[in-house]
């Protein structure tokens, strides 16, 4: 599914929801998990997973092209956890 596709389903699902108020509501709720992210919180969706921030350390790295070594800088990048009720249902067991 992509994102048009997430609007359509919502304002299909709720009929008094004009296309463009869907459309406010999906991206309205991606800002406030980016925001959170980048202020170093964590975001959690109960029953769907949880969304947090990792660090990687800095490593010495290749170039796939040419074999070179070169050094990678530490970085923050986003970690997704699957809830319980999403990986038993993807599971076959709910």
């Amino acid at each position: 599914m992509i994102r048009s596709e997430l609007i359509q389903k919502i304002a299909d699902a709720n009929p008094d929801l004009s296309l463009k108020h869907a459309e406010k509501v999906v991206q309205t709720v991606f800002d406030e998990i980016v925001e959170a992210l980048a202020n170093g919180d964590r975001v959690e969706l109960r029953g769907f997973g949880a969304f947090s921030v990792k660090s990687r350390d800095a490593r010495l790295g290749r170039n796939p092209r040419t074999g070179e070594a070169v050094q990678v800088e530490d970085k923050k990048v986003p970690f997704f956890k699957t809830g319980k009720l999403l990986r038993d249902r993807l599971n076959g067991k709910a």
